[in-house]
C-alpha cells in the first residue's frame, strides 16, 4: 500500500490556488454524464450532494435517518470557526491555521489544515446567503464569541444549535436539487459495503431499514460522509444510530484506517447517571466563555456548591493555564477534570463531576443576557438533571464525542482506493491528535461545498473506465457477501442481546483506550475484545428476519464491526509510544502530567491496512513535514 498524500508543490499560501487554477476539468456537457454516490447527508454530505448537483452531476444521495435533516450534525451546538476578523482582534487566515495545528498537537497536514483555513471564510458567505441566523451585534453585523484553544473569537453561532441552523441550510440546498430532479434521495437505507471493480470504487451495497431489501447501486464514484465513531465506547455524545459500517466496511475492501487512536473526549458533558443509561449529552463548549469551572479546594467537600465560600474554590483551569483559563483546548480540560476527580475533589453522584457556574457572569451581564446566549442549552440541561443552572452550577464531566482518525485520504480527500472520496469526520485529515472547538462544522461544509467539487472533477476527468452496472459480477459477489453475513447473525440465537455486547466492549474500550491509556492496560484490552468478539458470534440473539423490518439486525452489524475497530483503537494506541492530543499514554507525560510527545520517531500519521478476520494489520506511515510551522511543545499557560 502506498501512502501518497498529492500535495501541491508551492508555497503553504499558493497550494490550493495552484491547484485548482491547475486541475482537470470535467466539461458542462459531460458532467451529467458522471454518476457519483454520496452516504451519508450531514453537512458534508448535503452540501456535497447539493454542490455537485448544481455543477451538472447525476447524484444518488443516501442516509438511514427518515430524513436527510435528521443526520448527527444537528446536534453540534456551540458554532463554526473562519478567520474573518470582524471582532479585529487580531484573526487571520494564518492565526486560524496555526491554533488548528497546535490544538492537533503537531500531528495533523500542514497543507489540508491551511486549506481550511483559508476557505473558511467563504463558508460563512454561503451560510448567511442561504439564510442561516447566525447571532448578530445590535448593529446587525455577525457576532463571534471564543473556544477552546484560541485567543481571538472567531466562532460564528445560532445560539446553542449552530449545526441544526447550519443543516437546514445545506438541506435547502439539497431538496432544490431534488426536487429538479438532480439528486435521487433514498432516506431510511443503511450502506453494507462497498463494491470495488478492478480496484475502483464503484457502488454500495445497501439495506432498505423499512423493508429489509437489500440492493446494489452504481456510480463512477462514492464519498463517504458518515461521520465519526466515538459509538464504540457505547456511552457517547453521539447519537445511538451513529455508527461505523460504511467506512469500516471500506477499511476491509482496501481503505486505509488512519490514526484510530485519536478519539477527544469533550470536557463539557452531563455525567452519566446511572449503569442503565444509553449515550452521554453534549454541554456546548461555548458555555465555557462566560462559565467558570471548579471544585472545592479540600478533598471529599460534599457542601452544596452555595455554602463553599469562594476562598475554598480551586478554579482550576484558570490556576493552572492562566493564559486560557476555562477556554483551554478540550483534550486539555478533559484531564485537568479527570485529575481534580481523580484526587477526590468531583462532585455529585460518585465524585465524577466538576462545576461549570454562571453566577458570576449572571451577577456581571444579568441573567437575560445569559438567556439571550445559552437559554436552549440551560433548559436541556434542567430537563434532563432537574436542576436550575441559573440558580445553581451545572455538573460537568469528560465523554467520548469526536474521532480525530478515520479513512486516510489525499490532499484530494481520496481514499487508498481510487474513486473512493471520504469528507468530513469519517476522514482522518485536518484535526490531528485534538480537534479544536467548532472546527467539524468548518470541516464538513469546507470539504463539501469548496474542496469535493475541484478535488472529485480532477479524477473524473481523468477516469477512462468504462460504466459499470449492478449486473456486473463484482456486485455479485458483494451482494452474496453481505446476505452470508446477515445470516450468520440471524443463525446464533443465543442468549445475550446485542446491547449488553456494546455495553460491555464501551466499558473496556473507555478504562483502557479512554482519557487515560497504558501498555498493559491496550494489551490486555485487546485479548479482552477479542475475546468478547468471540462469544459475540456464538451467544448474541437477533430476533426477526433478514428481509423485514429488524433495528436490531442493524445494530448486531454495526456492533459486530465495532468488535474489529475498537481492537484496532488499541492496537494503534499501543504501537504509539507518545502522548499527543487526546492520545494520553501515561507512560508518556511531563512531571506536571501533561502529554509528552515523541517526535523523532512519531511525527507520522499512522495507516492501517486490513489483512483479513483474525489477522493482525500492516500499520504503514505517512511522515508529518512541517514547513511554515516550527514543531514545538504545546503550552497554554
Amino acid at each position: 500500500m502506498k501512502l501518497d498524500a498529492r500535495i501541491p508543490a508551492g508555497s503553504l499560501e499558493e497550494k490550493w490556488t495552484r491547484y485548482r487554477s491547475t486541475v482537470k476539468l470535467v466539461g458542462p456537457n459531460n458532467k451529467r454524464k458522471f454518476h457519483v454516490i454520496v452516504v451519508g447527508t450531514g453537512l458534508a454530505g448535503a452540501s456535497a450532494a447539493a454542490t455537485l448537483a448544481e455543477l451538472g452531476y447525476t447524484v444518488s444521495a443516501f442516509c438511514y435517518q427518515d430524513s436527510a435533516r435528521r443526520a448527527h450534525s444537528i446536534a453540534a451546538q456551540g458554532g463554526i470557526n473562519a478567520a474573518k476578523n470582524y471582532q479585529n482582534d487580531g484573526d487571520s487566515v494564518y492565526r486560524l491555521f496555526y491554533e488548528t495545528v497546535k490544538g492537533g498537537d503537531f500531528r495533523a497536514r500542514e497543507a489540508n489544515v491551511y486549506r481550511l483555513a483559508e476557505v473558511s471564510a467563504a463558508i460563512i458567505d454561503q451560510c448567511v446567503a442561504q439564510g442561516v441566523p447566525f447571532a448578530r451585534e445590535y448593529s446587525g453585523t455577525l457576532s463571534n464569541r471564543s473556544f477552546g484553544g484560541s485567543l481571538v473569537s472567531r466562532t460564528f453561532y445560532a445560539r446553542g444549535q449552530t449545526g441544526q441552523q447550519l443543516l437546514l441550510g445545506a438541506y435547502s440546498a439539497l431538496s432544490k436539487q431534488i426536487g429538479e430532479g438532480a439528486v435521487k434521495m433514498y432516506p431510511r437505507t443503511e450502506m453494507l459495503d462497498l463494491v470495488v471493480v478492478d480496484g475502483t470504487a464503484r457502488g454500495i451495497v445497501v439495506r432498505d431499514l423499512v423493508t429489509g431489501k437489500v440492493e446494489a447501486h452504481a456510480g463512477d464514484a462514492v464519498l463517504l460522509c458518515t461521520g465519526g465513531y466515538s459509538n464504540a465506547f457505547f456511552l457517547s455524545t453521539n447519537a445511538k444510530g451513529c455508527n461505523a459500517t460504511a467506512i469500516w466496511r471500506a477499511h476491509r475492501r482496501g481503505a486505509a484506517f488512519a490514526n484510530p487512536c485519536y478519539t477527544q473526549i469533550h470536557p463539557t458533558c452531563i455525567p452519566q447517571a446511572g449503569p442503565t443509561q444509553s449515550k452521554l449529552t453534549l454541554m456546548s463548549e461555548s458555555l465555557r466563555n462566560d462559565g467558570r469551572v471548579w471544585v472545592p479546594k479540600k478533598t471529599g467537600d460534599t457542601r452544596r456548591p452555595g455554602d463553599v465560600p469562594t476562598g475554598e474554590r480551586d478554579y482550576y483551569l484558570e490556576r493552572i493555564y492562566p493564559t486560557y483559563g476555562n477556554l483551554a483546548p478540550r483534550d486539555v480540560s478533559s484531564r485537568a477534570a479527570k485529575r481534580m476527580c481523580d484526587e477526590g475533589r468531583g462532585v455529585g453522584p460518585g465524585g465524577r463531576g466538576v462545576y461549570l457556574d454562571f453566577a458570576d457572569s449572571i451577577a456581571r451581564l444579568g441573567e437575560g443576557v445569559i438567556r439571550d446566549r445559552y437559554g436552549n442549552l440551560f433548559e436541556m440541561y434542567e430537563r434532563i438533571t432537574g436542576e436550575d443552572p441559573y440558580k445553581v452550577p451545572m455538573r460537568i464531566y469528560p465523554a467520548p464525542h469526536y474521532t480525530m482518525g478515520g479513512l486516510w485520504v489525499d490532499y484530494g480527500l481520496m481514499s487508498t482506493i481510487p474513486g473512493l472520496f471520504v469528507l468530513g469526520e469519517a476522514n482522518f485529515s485536518d484535526h490531528g491528535a485534538n480537534r479544536l472547538g467548532a472546527s467539524a462544522l468548518m470541516q464538513g461544509l469546507a470539504d463539501g461545498y469548496f474542496v469535493i467539487p475541484y478535488t472529485l472533477g480532477e479524477y473524473l476527468a481523468g477516469s477512462a473506465g468504462a460504466k459499470v452496472t449492478p449486473s456486473h459480477p463484482a456486485f455479485a459477489e458483494t451482494l452474496a457477501a453481505v446476505a452470508t453475513t446477515t445470516e450468520k447473525l440471524l443463525a446464533v440465537k443465543g442468549s445475550r442481546s446485542v446491547d449488553s455486547f456494546h455495553r460491555e466492549l464501551g466499558a473496556v474500550m473507555w478504562d483502557t483506550c479512554g482519557m487515560g491509556r497504558t501498555a498493559e492496560g491496550l494489551k490486555s484490552a485487546i485479548a479482552q475484545i477479542r475475546a468478547l468478539g468471540e462469544r459475540y458470534w456464538q451467544d448474541v440473539r437477533v430476533p426477526g428476519a433478514g428481509e423485514d423490518f429488524n433495528p436490531e439486525l442493524e445494530k448486531a452489524g454495526r456492533v459486530a464491526d465495532y468488535f474489529e475497530l475498537g481492537e484496532l483503537m488499541c492496537r494503534d494506541a499501543l504501537e504509539r509510544n507518545e502522548s499527543c492530543g487526546g492520545h494520553f499514554r501515561e507512560e508518556y507525560q511531563t512531571a506536571e502530567g501533561e502529554a509528552l510527545r515523541n517526535d523523532t520517531d512519531f511525527c507520522h500519521a499512522a495507516a492501517w491496512e486490513w489483512t483479513g478476520p483474525g489477522k493482525d494489520p500492516i500499520r504503514h506511515v505517512e511522515p508529518l513535514a512541517f514547513e511554515s510551522i516550527q514543531l514545538a511543545t504545546r503550552s497554554y499557560k
